[in-house]
């Protein structure tokens, strides 16, 4: 009880601090060549403050946030820059879905390179943070909640011990297990924080990668006719290229080192599958 009561102290203050970081909005920035403008400007700023605690959930919403984030990033980079990261930060720490549209939102907002390191940093920094969380106040609850698929993963962490890092990054490559779920449940599995940090950071680079520019490439389209022209396929073609060579590299090495034998989609045995579906 105790330790519930920790973390969910801990959840109010980040709550409160996400709140009061998004209701504090600096002055907006001013076009003073013609009342007109002026007028737009003041529009736009009052649509940010509508919006200010809407994490984006499709690609409308996550455009017309991206474009309110770039006009109010004019003046107040620093401001911007910090309510990105807090934001992306609660998500990871705390365990929330929907990372890919925040890294869509990066990428739209700070450019596919800026957009990419801010990503993978956020992403690391977080999950080390949800890590730290787990391993304080949830070990128990984990094993509660999902006792099949901590054994499971326990069982193929030892098989994987002496190739761990590996393991790892093959988990972070292929989508057999959750991110969050790996993130809360590897306290619980003993693995070194040095290893989880740097299977997260270089195991998710090309996933942030290619939601990342995914983002910069629609901040930059401005209609359907830009999507099949010979720059946008070329990209979406390194897209590709960027994702299937470090997947296909893991996976090769993966056959004759790695046993993961059992382990399907989500991380469940195929005698668990049912059972997963009634946990979501």
């Amino acid at each position: 009880m105790r330790s519930f009561a920790g973390l969910a102290a801990i959840v109010a203050a980040a709550s409160v601090y996400l709140y009061l970081l998004s209701t504090h909005l600096p002055p907006g920035p001013r076009r003073p060549e013609s009342d007109g403008e002026d007028a737009e400007t003041e529009g736009e700023v009052r649509e940010l403050r509508e919006l200010r605690l809407r994490f984006p959930s499709d690609l409308d919403e996550l455009r017309e946030l991206a474009d309110l984030l770039k006009f109010y990033k004019r003046e107040h980079y620093g401001y911007v820059l910090l309510l990105f990261c807090s934001a992306y930060l609660y998500k990871q720490s705390f365990a929330i879905p929907g990372s890919s549209f925040l890294n869509m939102l990066a990428g739209a907002i700070f450019g596919p390179w800026e957009g990419l390191l801010l990503a993978c940093l956020l992403t690391t920094s977080g999950s080390t943070f949800c890590y730290l969380l787990s391993s304080t106040f949830g070990k128990q609850h984990v094993v509660q909640l999902f006792p099949e698929k901590v054994a499971l993963l326990q069982r193929k962490v030892e098989e994987n011990r002496s190739s761990l890092f590996f393991f790892l990054l093959f988990l972070r490559f292929f989508p057999m297990t959750p991110n969050w779920f790996l993130n809360i449940t590897c306290p619980v599995l003993h693995i070194p924080m040095p290893i989880f940090f740097f299977s997260v950071l270089i195991g998710l680079i090309p996933y942030n990668f290619i939601c990342v520019r995914t983002g910069s490439m629609l901040s930059e389209l401005s209609s359907l006719d830009d999507l099949f022209s010979w720059r946008t396929l070329i990209q979406l073609l390194a897209i590709a290229l960027v994702a299937l060579v470090p997947g296909a590299l893991i996976k090769h090495y993966s056959k004759d080192r790695l046993k993961v034998d059992g382990l399907g989609s989500n991380g469940t045995s195929p005698d668990g599958v049912e059972q997963d579906r009634k946990m979501r």
